[in-house]
């Protein structure tokens, strides 16, 4: 049974990601970050069926200081943990852009959780989930 569309706009949630402390930033910086749509079950996850039918409308806003922020979606790839990896893609031709999220599909995303994402240059960095709204 598929979810009825306006179901899935129903479950689809803007979450604001900032940087978490770190030996460079001690408490943290909220000038480095992420603000992506992505659909959540009920226990805060992000939900792969849902995903499917709305990924057009799963973007990634990423601001990194005084960097000109990036726009890109949100990607669902085979391969990587448990057999699949979300990444945030910023150019659908090229791969080596790509930031992956660690294990996105075991989180649960709710304001104080923290998560961990490895940026194109391979490194891994975590945030701080700081909101999630519905979009």
């Amino acid at each position: 049974m598929t979810a009825h569309p306006s179901a899935v706009a129903a479950t689809l949630k803007r979450i604001r990601l900032h940087l978490a402390r770190s030996k460079e930033f001690p408490e943290g910086s909220a000038r480095y970050g992420y603000e992506f749509v992505a659909p959540l079950d009920e226990t805060g996850h992000i939900d792969l069926a849902a995903w499917r039918l709305a990924r057009e409308e799963c973007t990634v806003r990423r601001f990194w200081g005084n960097e000109r922020p990036e726009e890109g979606r949100l990607i669902h790839r085979a391969g990587g943990a448990n057999g699949a990896t979300w990444v945030f893609d910023y150019d659908q031709g090229a791969a080596e852009d790509d930031e992956a999220g660690y294990r996105f599909g075991d989180h649960a995303f709710a304001p104080g959780e923290y998560v961990s994402l490895r940026d194109e240059d391979g490194e891994m960095h975590t945030f701080k989930v700081v909101s999630v709204e519905v979009n």
